[in-house]
C-alpha cells in the first residue's frame, strides 16, 4: 500500500456500450468509485478520475445484428445514452472517452506491437469453431452450449453466467452458432497469445503475499484460485469484424481482444485528460508515487488482477495497482439483474421518473452496496430509506436549524456565550467524524463511512432534541443563540461530510447556508468555527421529500410488467405428440357451444358445474376452471366443446362432454373461442 502519494489515478471499468447504465453498474462500480474521487479532491489531492464506453467486442456486433443496425450506430446511441446518464446523475469523471476515438487506436495499437516485438506473445496456430453457413470464425458470445462444469444450457462461449465459470468456446459441450443455429466445426487459424503461466511467480509475490492483508477477501480468494489453479496462455486477438485492427504481418482480418484493448482504455482516456488540460500523463501511469486504483464488479477481477497486471508488467514502464476493491452483486427484488431480460431500474429512466432525486438512490444503493456480498435491492427498501433516514434524520434536522436560525435572528448566526460542558462535548465529537469517515473510505468501506455521516445528523438531532431551544427561547434566550450557534455548525459540517456521498444535497445545503466553497473536509477537524457568528443565511428549503406508496407501486408494476413479458418471450411450446391418423382425428366430434349457466360444485374448490347450449343440446360438464375464473364471468361465454367424450362421473355429477382450454403467457388459463358468428353447433373439423 503507498502511503502519502503525490497523485491518485482512479478508474472505473468502462461500461459496456450496448445498453444503458442500470443500478447494478452504479451499486458495484461508479457511486463507489465517485464517492472515493470527491472526498480526495475535498483533501486537495491531485486526482484523475478516468472512465470511458467500451465500444469493441462481439457483444456490439450481435447488438447491430439484432436492432438490424450498424455497430457504429450501436455504440453512437448507446455512448450517448450513457454519457448523459452519468452527467445528469453527477459521476464527477476526470474524463469520459470511447474505446473508438482515434487516440484509443493508437494507444492499443502499440502496446500491442511493443510487446510483440519485446517475444512477449506466442504466435500459435489453434482449431477454433467456425460456422459453415455464415462462413466465418465464431466469436466467444457468437457461440452457446452446455457448460463442462455446471452443466446449464445456455453457457457462452467465453462464460457461464450460472457458475460463473471462465471458459473456452471449444469447452463448451453441444455447441450451436447464435448466428445460423448451426453446429459449428473446427477450422484452423492463428492467433497471438499472453502467456500468462510465465507471470505466475510475479503475480503469486505481488498479490497473494504482498497485498495478503489490504485487498479484500473476495478479490484476493479470486486470483488466489486462479493461481493455484495453474494459469495457461490466452489469446489476445480474434477473428471478428468489429474491433481494433492487430498491427503486424500477417494477421489481416483480426482485432485485438476487447479483453487486450479494453483495459488499455483507460490509459488512452488519461492521455486524451492530459491533453485537453495541459499536462503530461505519464506521471498518472509510471510515476511510483502515484495511487492506482481500479473500481470494478466482481466478475471482472481476472481481467484487472491477473490479466491486466500481466500486460502492465510485460510492457514493464508501467505502474501496478495499488488496489482493485471489486464489488459483489447487486440483485434486483430477489432476482438476478438482467439486461437481455429488461430485468434492471435503468439509470436513465430513474433520473425521469424520479427528478432531483439523484441523492435518494446514490443513498440506497451505497446504504446497501454489495461490498463483501451480493445484496437486494428493492424499491420498499428505497422508499424507507428515503422515508425514514433522509427524511426523518438528515433533512428534519436541518430544517429545523435554518427555521429557528430565521425565527429568531433573521437568519443571522447569533454570537455564541459561554458554551456548556453538553456543546463542548458536541463539538469535539462533531470534530471527529471528518476522520471515522475518512478511515471507513480509505478502507474502501463506503458503506460503513455513509453510516457515519448519518450519525453526524443524528448528532446535530439529539442535539437539539436534548437542548429544546423552543422551550428555552421563553426564559433564556441568551442560551439559545449558543444551542443555535453549535447547532448551525453540525449543519456547515454536513455541508462538506455529505459531499461525497450526496453531491446535490451538499450543494444545496452549502446554498441554503450562503457558504459555497469556503470549507473542505480537513477544516470540520480542525477549525473551531466553520460558519461564523453574523453570516446571514437563506431561507429552509426541504433537502428530501417523502416518497409516497403510489410512486413506489408504480415502480413495482413496471417490473411485473417485465417479468409477464418475460414469461411470453421465453415461454416454449409442448413438444409435438406422436402422430396419429385422420381417422383418429375424424373421431373427435368439436362443437361451437355458449355456456348459459354456471356454479360452483359443492366442497371442491377446482370444479364448475356449467350448462351448455352445443346446438344439438343443452348439457352438463364438469370444468376444473373455478380457480381461475367465477361462474358469473363466464355465463355467455362462447367456447369449443368436445361432445362425443365418453361421460364421466364426478363427485356424483355426470359430465358430458369437455371444454377446451389453453393457458397465455402468464401461466392463465383462458378459453380456445370460436368465431362470434359461428352458431351452437358448428362443427369444427
Amino acid at each position: 500500500m503507498i502511503q502519502n502519494p503525490k497523485r491518485y489515478t482512479i478508474t472505473a471499468a468502462l461500461p459496456y456500450t450496448n445498453g444503458p447504465i442500470h443500478i447494478g453498474h452504479l451499486a458495484g462500480v461508479y457511486v463507489p468509485a465517485d464517492i472515493y474521487s470527491r472526498y480526495l479532491r475535498l483533501q486537495g489531492k491531485d486526482v484523475a478520475f478516468i472512465c470511458g464506453s467500451d465500444e469493441h467486442g462481439v457483444a456490439i456486433s450481435m447488438k447491430a445484428k439484432k436492432e438490424g443496425i450498424t455497430p457504429q450506430e450501436v455504440i453512437d446511441k448507446y455512448d450517448g445514452i450513457i454519457r448523459k446518464s452519468f452527467a445528469d446523475f453527477g459521476i464527477s469523471f476526470d474524463n469520459y472517452s470511447r474505446t473508438s476515438a482515434k487516440i484509443h487506436h493508437d494507444t492499443a495499437q502499440e502496446f500491442f506491437r511493443k510487446l510483440y516485438d519485446n517475444g512477449d506473445f506466442i504466435e500459435e496456430i489453434t482449431e477454433q469453431l467456425y460456422d459453415a453457413k455464415a462462413d466465418q470464425f465464431l466469436a466467444d458470445r457468437f457461440v452457446v452450449g452446455t457448460c463442462p462444469r455446471c452443466g446449464n444450457e445456455g453457457a457462452y462461449g467465453d462464460q457461464c453466467e450460472n457458475c460463473g465459470s471462465t471458459l473456452n468456446a471449444t469447452d463448451l459441450i453441444n455447441p450451436k452458432s447464435t448466428i445460423t443455429g448451426e453446429t459449428p466445426i473446427l477450422k484452423s487459424t492463428k492467433h497471438w497469445f499472453l502467456p500468462l503461466d510465465r507471470y505466475t511467480e510475479f503475480l503469486t509475490e505481488w498479490i497473494l503475499v504482498g497485498h495478503k492483508n489490504d485487498w479484500k477477501p473476495n478479490v484476493y480468494g479470486q486470483v488466489k484460485s486462479w493461481v493455484d489453479g495453474g494459469l495457461e496462455p490466452r489469446a489476445v486477438t480474434r477473428d471478428l469484424d468489429w474491433g481494433i485492427d492487430v498491427p503486424v504481418e500477417g494477421a489481416e482480418g483480426k482485432k485485438l481482444y476487447v479483453w487486450f484493448d479494453a483495459p488499455i482504455g483507460y490509459i488512452s482516456s488519461t492521455k486524451e485528460w492530459a491533453l485537453r488540460e495541459g499536462k503530461d500523463w505519464e506521471p498518472y501511469w509510471k510515476d511510483e508515487d502515484t495511487k492506482l486504483v481500479h473500481f470494478i464488479g466482481k466478475d471482472n477481477i481476472v481481467f484487472h488482477c491477473i490479466i491486466f497486471p500481466a500486460m502492465l508488467k510485460a510492457e514493464g514502464s508501467y505502474i501496478l495497482p495499488d488496489n482493485v476493491p471489486a464489488n459483489e452483486f447487486l440483485n434486483l427484488e430477489g432476482n438476478k439483474l438482467s439486461t437481455s431480460k429488461n430485468w434492471a431500474v435503468w439509470l436513465h429512466e430513474y433520473l425521469e421518473e424520479f427528478p432531483e432525486k439523484q441523492d435518494v438512490l446514490r443513498y440506497a444503493l451505497t446504504s446497501n452496496a454489495p461490498e463483501t456480498k451480493d445484496n437486494d435491492f428493492t424499491w420498499k427498501d428505497f422508499q424507507a430509506r428515503n422515508n425514514n433516514e433522509l427524511v426523518a434524520i438528515f433533512g428534519n434536522f436541518i430544517n429545523r436549524v435554518v427555521v429557528l436560525t430565521n425565527k429568531y435572528y433573521d437568519g443571522y448566526i447569533p454570537t455564541p456565550n459561554e458554551l456548556s460542558e453538553v456543546d463542548e462535548n458536541t463539538l469535539a465529537e462533531l470534530k471527529a467524524y471528518p476522520a471515522v469517515i475518512s478511515s471507513s473510505v480509505e478502507r474502501y468501506r463506503f458503506r460503513e463511512a455513509l453510516g457515519e455521516l448519518m450519525n453526524v445528523a443524528r448528532l446535530g438531532n439529539k442535539y437539539l432534541a436534548d437542548e429544546e431551544p423552543w422551550k428555552v427561547m421563553k426564559d433564556n434566550p441568551e442560551r439559545v443563540k449558543t444551542q443555535m450557534y453549535v447547532a448551525l455548525q453540525i449543519a456547515a459540517a454536513l455541508s462538506i461530510l455529505a459531499e461525497p456521498f450526496l453531491p446535490f444535497t451538499a450543494a444545496k445545503l452549502s446554498r441554503i447556508l450562503k457558504n459555497e466553497g469556503k470549507l473542505n473536509w480537513n477544516d470540520v477537524a480542525e477549525n473551531s468555527e466553520l460558519i461564523p457568528e453574523g453570516h446571514q443565511i437563506g431561507e429552509a428549503e426541504l433537502l428530501f421529500a417523502k416518497i409516497e406508496d403510489e410512486e413506489i407501486q408504480k415502480q413495482i408494476d413496471k417490473l411485473e410488467a417485465t417479468k409477464t413479458a418475460n414469461i411470453a418471450e421465453n415461454k416454449k411450446a409442448e413438444p409435438q405428440k406422436d402422430l396419429i391418423q385422420y381417422e383418429d382425428f375424424a373421431k373427435m366430434d368439436l362443437r361451437v357451444g355458449t355456456i348459459i349457466e354456471a356454479e360452483k360444485m359443492p366442497k371442491a374448490n377446482k370444479l364448475l358445474v356449467l350448462k351448455i347450449d352445443t346446438g344439438i343440446d343443452v348439457r352438463t360438464i364438469v370444468s376444473g376452471i373455478a380457480e381461475s375464473f367465477s361462474p358469473e364471468e363466464i355465463i355467455g361465454k362462447r367456447v369449443t366443446v368436445l361432445a362425443n367424450l365418453a361421460p364421466r362421473a364426478l363427485r356424483g355429477v355426470e359430465s358430458q362432454g369437455m371444454i377446451l382450454m389453453t393457458t397465455n403467457a402468464e401461466g392463465k388459463l383462458v378459453f380456445v373461442n370460436p368465431d362470434a358468428d359461428a352458431p351452437n353447433g358448428e362443427t369444427i373439423n
